[in-house]
C-alpha cells in the first residue's frame, strides 16, 4: 500500500499555484472602464459623461489583464482537485486489494499451523523438533502479519481521511467554477456592453471631428487666400518702389526745411536791420541733433572771425534764462542731446559792439534714438568704435582703433580690445560732453575727461553713436545719482 507523505503535498501545492493563461478575447481592441472589487469580483465604473483617451484606458485595462493573467483561474484548480480525488481513490482499491490478499494469509498460516499439531503427535524424536520449530515459525509469521494488518488499518485510515477531504475540495471547486462562471459571463457582458458604448462613442467623435475638420478646412482656406492678396499687394518690386518713393519725400522735406530756416532767417535779419544798421554774419547749419551750426559772413565787408569773441548760450524755449556753454568759443558748434528742446544762441564781439544770432526754433531730436538707447540700457556693457583725437589737450597721432565701453557702473577705453587705456567709476569729477569747436567733425566727437589728470577727444564712427554714447552714459550715472555733463553744465540729463 502506498504511503503518503509530505513530498506529495508539496507537490500538489506547487502545482496549484503555477501561472496560466486568461483566455479573454474583446471583439474590439477598445476596453472599458473598471476596477476590481472585494472578493476579486470585477465592478465597472460608470463614466459615461467622462470619456477618458483611449491610450489611458488601453494602458489601465493591459495592467489589469496582466495581474489577472498571474492568478490561477477556478477551473484549473478544480481539475487539480479532481486529479487528487482520483489518486486518492486508487489508494483506496489498491488498500482493500491489500486487505484481502492479509486475509487470505490468515487462513493459510492457521491451515498450515493445523497441519503441524496433528502432525507433532504422530511423529518422535528428530522429527518431532522439526515440527515444533516449524510451529514456531508459523506462529512469529502470524504476529508479523497481525501488526502488518495494525499499519495498513492505520494507512487506511489516513487515505480515508485524504480522501474525504479532496472530495470536499472538489466540491467547494466545482462551486467555486459555477460561481466563477456566472461572474465571467456578467463580466464578459458588462465588457461588451462596454465596447459598444465605446464604439458609439468614437463615431460620435469621429463625426464631430469630421465636421470640425471641415470647418477648420474652410477657415484655413480663407486664410491662405487672404494671406495671398496680402503678398499680393506687398511684392518686393512694390515695395521696393513705396520705399523709394518714400525716400524721394523725405529728401523734398528737408529741401523744404532748409527753405523754410532760410527764408526765417531772412525775415530775422530784415527785422533786426533797424536795430544793428548792418548785419555781418549769419548761423547757417540743419538745427536739429547730428548737425552742426556754424557762423559765418554775410557781407564781403564783414570783419574776420578770427579777430572776433566768440561765445555761445542756451535759451529755454520762453528765452527767459540763458545759460552759457563752457568751452563752446568756436565759430563752429554742434548740438548735444542738452540742446534738444532749447535755443541756441551764439554772441559774436568786435570791439564793444555785440552781435547776436539765434536759432529760428528748438533743437529738433532724432527720430528712434530714444528707442535705441533703452534697447542699450538693458545691457550691461556697450562697446563704440572710437578713434583717439586728443589725449590731455595734445592731439594724438595714432589713428588706430579704441573701443569705448560704457557700462552701468563705470566708463572704460582700451586699445585693440584688451589693453586698457583708462577705466573710471562715474564720479562727480568726470565730465562727458560734445566737443565744443574743432571743425566738420565736431557732431561725431565727444570730450571725455575721465580724472584730474587725463582727458580725451573721441571720434565715433556716426552722429548716431556719438548722441547715444552720450546720453547712455549720462543715464548710468544718473541711476548712480551723478550728473555727467560738460564744464560748468548744470542741465539735468536729458534722454
Amino acid at each position: 500500500m502506498t504511503r503518503i507523505d509530505r513530498v506529495l503535498g508539496d507537490s500538489m501545492k506547487k502545482n496549484v499555484f503555477s501561472p496560466v493563461s486568461v483566455d479573454v478575447i474583446f471583439a474590439s481592441s477598445r476596453f472599458p472602464t473598471y476596477k476590481v472589487g472585494a472578493n476579486n469580483q470585477i465592478i465597472q465604473v460608470n463614466d459615461e459623461q467622462k470619456v477618458l483617451p483611449m491610450k489611458e484606458v488601453v494602458a489601465r485595462e493591459t495592467a489589469q489583464l496582466l495581474e489577472q493573467h498571474k492568478r490561477l483561474t477556478v477551473r484549473d484548480l478544480a481539475s487539480k482537485f479532481e486529479k487528487g480525488l482520483a489518486a486518492a481513490a486508487k489508494l483506496s482499491e489498491e488498500a482493500r486489494v491489500r486487505e484481502a490478499a492479509s486475509l487470505e494469509k490468515h487462513v493459510l498460516l492457521k491451515n498450515l499451523r493445523d497441519a503441524f499439531e496433528s502432525l507433532r503427535g504422530r511423529v518422535a524424536g528428530r522429527n518431532k523438533d522439526d515440527i515444533e520449530e516449524a510451529i514456531a515459525m508459523v506462529e512469529a509469521l502470524a504476529v508479523q502479519l497481525t501488526q502488518r494488518e495494525g499499519e495498513l488499518i492505520l494507512e487506511k485510515a489516513e487515505v480515508k481521511k485524504l480522501a474525504n477531504f479532496l472530495k470536499k475540495a472538489s466540491e467547494d471547486a466545482k462551486k467555486l467554477v459555477d460561481e466563477e462562471r456566472s461572474i465571467a459571463r456578467a463580466e464578459i457582458e458588462n465588457a461588451r456592453d462596454a465596447v459598444q458604448r465605446v464604439e458609439v462613442a468614437l463615431q460620435e467623435h469621429e463625426r464631430m471631428s469630421r465636421a470640425s475638420g471641415n470647418q477648420d478646412l474652410e477657415e484655413l482656406m480663407k486664410e491662405v487666400q487672404e494671406a495671398r492678396r496680402i503678398k499680393m499687394l506687398h511684392q518686393p518690386s512694390k515695395v521696393m518702389d513705396m520705399e523709394h518713393e518714400l525716400h524721394a519725400l523725405r529728401i523734398q522735406l528737408a529741401e523744404k526745411s532748409k527753405q523754410s530756416i532760410q527764408l526765417q532767417k531772412e525775415l530775422a535779419l530784415t527785422k533786426r536791420v533797424e536795430e544793428y544798421m548792418v548785419q555781418f554774419y549769419e548761423l547757417d547749419g540743419l538745427e536739429a541733433l547730428g548737425s552742426c551750426l556754424r557762423v559765418q559772413a554775410c557781407s564781403n565787408t564783414a570783419p574776420e572771425l578770427s579777430s572776433c569773441s566768440i561765445q555761445w548760450y542756451r535759451l529755454t524755449t520762453e528765452g527767459d534764462k540763458k545759460e552759457l556753454i563752457s568751452g563752446a568759443t568756436k565759430p563752429v558748434y554742434a548740438p548735444e542731446p542738452f540742446d534738444v528742446g532749447r535755443i541756441l544762441q551764439v554772441e559774436v564781439i568786435l570791439d564793444d559792439q555785440i552781435m547776436t544770432l539765434s536759432t529760428t526754433g528748438p533743437i529738433d531730436p532724432v527720430p528712434g534714438l530714444g528707442n535705441y538707447v533703452e534697447a542699450l540700457v538693458r545691457r550691461h556693457d556697450t562697446e563704440f568704435n572710437v578713434v583717439v583725437i586728443q589725449m590731455n589737450g595734445t592731439d594724438h597721432s595714432s589713428q588706430s582703433i579704441h573701443t569705448l565701453h560704457v557700462g552701468k557702473m563705470r566708463l572704460k577705453l582700451c586699445r585693440g580690445g584688451k589693453t586698457t587705456v583708462a577705466k573710471e567709476f562715474y564720479s562727480t569729477s568726470m565730465q562727458l560732453c560734445g566737443v565744443r569747436g574743432g571743425g566738420n567733425a565736431a557732431a561725431q566727437a565727444l570730450f571725455w575727461k575721465a580724472n584730474a589728470g587725463i582727458s580725451f577727444v573721441l571720434a565715433f564712427e556716426s552722429e548716431r553713436e556719438r548722441n547715444a554714447a552720450l546720453m547712455l552714459a549720462r543715464r548710468f550715472a544718473f541711476d548712480c545719482n551723478i550728473m555727467l555733463a560738460g564744464p560748468e553744465d548744470r542741465s539735468p540729463p536729458s534722454v
